[in-house]
């Protein structure tokens, strides 16, 4: 009998856009995950889906331990992180569960760095942003850094089509006032809203994009060590024109009456790429290492919808660990599954421009 066949693993946020179609994927796929969440939806769901499942809210501290009792790893993907992944995270380190989540955001990672020196002591591992935040651009730095070990300047960059699920909405509402953030001289730095500017070629054309508080900022650091960090998104010189202008009123838009109103109208309006929608979006991700010297080395990797990768980033990721022990402490995707890893995956390809 296989490990995923014994070992039990949860994920939490089941009834959340990501999460449904990863427990629905894991079945397919012969995983039996125990399903969790704070809610009641949690309960339908698997009962259509014929798994357990636990209901516990994570301002419980007592109720997260209780409901990850005998779970070997927990795969969270209830946002937004920010205010998630930290009593999560307590919960796993209390009752010795590995945790992976699904996170893009800059402060999740930074605090589940934080964390690596518990980690170590309590025997788990701590893998935050195991979906398209960041398994294929930190393994497209992975790649970069093996081609260019001398590397000091990496820029990785993205197009994504589909639109976004309410979660990764809500959380790019709640960095509008937050400012950018780059790596420079091996240090995280605030700047400015769409902060600098370039293209990247897609198909004999030049796609505009701005650099935007992406995740790899910390963790390409981590897998890399190369000390400055850019991280840009393909959007419209008008979009672009739109956020330098926000600028004036980030004070505003950090005020929480503010934000509740900007979130709920994400509830009202934003549900998520539908499944012909995901069929039909792909991802382009663009990576570019350069030293001292004035070398290059660049990558430009075509993938599936972000919501399609992370569900079998995710899932790969888990079945690899349950099949054997992993690493404890912080880690990165690429540093446990290796720099070509998003190459393994269904739909991913090279592209040569």
């Amino acid at each position: 009998m296989s490990a995923t066949a014994v070992a039990r693993w949860m994920i939490y946020g089941a009834n959340g856009y990501s999460g449904r179609l990863i427990a629905a994927e894991a079945v397919r796929r012969g995983m039996r995950p125990v399903l969790a969440g704070r809610g009641s939806a949690v309960a339908a769901l698997a009962d259509e889906l014929g798994l357990e499942h636990r209901r516990f809210d994570l301002a419980d501290a007592a109720a997260v331990r209780a409901g990850l009792d005998g779970m070997t790893l927990v795969l969270h993907c209830a946002g937004p992180f920010s205010a998630t992944c930290a009593p999560m995270l307590e919960g796993c380190l209390a009752t010795a569960a590995h945790y992976l989540d699904i996170t893009g955001e800059i402060g999740v990672f930074e605090h589940c760095h934080r964390q690596h020196e518990r980690a170590c002591a309590r025997g788990i591992l701590v893998l935050p942003g195991v979906g398209f935040d960041v398994v294929p651009t930190d393994c497209l730095a992975a790649q970069l850094k093996r081609e260019l070990p001398d590397a000091s300047h990496l820029v990785l960059a993205f197009e994504a089509g589909g639109g976004p699920s309410p979660g990764t909405a809500k959380t790019s509402v709640e960095g509008l006032g937050m400012g950018g953030r780059a790596r420079i001289g091996g240090k995280l730095v605030r700047v400015p809203l769409a902060w600098k500017s370039r293209t990247f070629t897609r198909d004999g054309q030049k796609r505009s994009a701005m650099t935007i508080p992406w995740g790899d900022v910390c963790t390409a650091f981590v897998s890399t060590g190369i000390p400055d960090i850019e991280v840009y998104m393909v959007v419209s010189p008008r979009t672009i024109t739109r956020l330098r202008r926000l600028r004036l009123f980030a004070p505003l838009l950090r005020l929480r009456l503010l934000q509740r109103w900007l979130q709920a109208r994400v509830d009202r309006r934003v549900h998520g790429p539908s499944d012909a929608q995901r069929q039909r979006s792909f991802t382009h991700v663009w990576g570019e290492a350069r030293n001292a010297c004035g070398g290059e080395a660049r990558r430009h990797l075509q993938v599936p919808n972000g919501y399609t990768l992370t569900v079998d980033a995710s899932l790969a990721i888990v079945d690899h660990l349950l099949q054997q022990p992993p690493p404890a402490g912080f880690h990165t995707p690429s540093q446990v599954m290796g720099a070509d890893f998003v190459m393994a995956l269904a739909g991913v390809s090279e592209r040569f421009e």
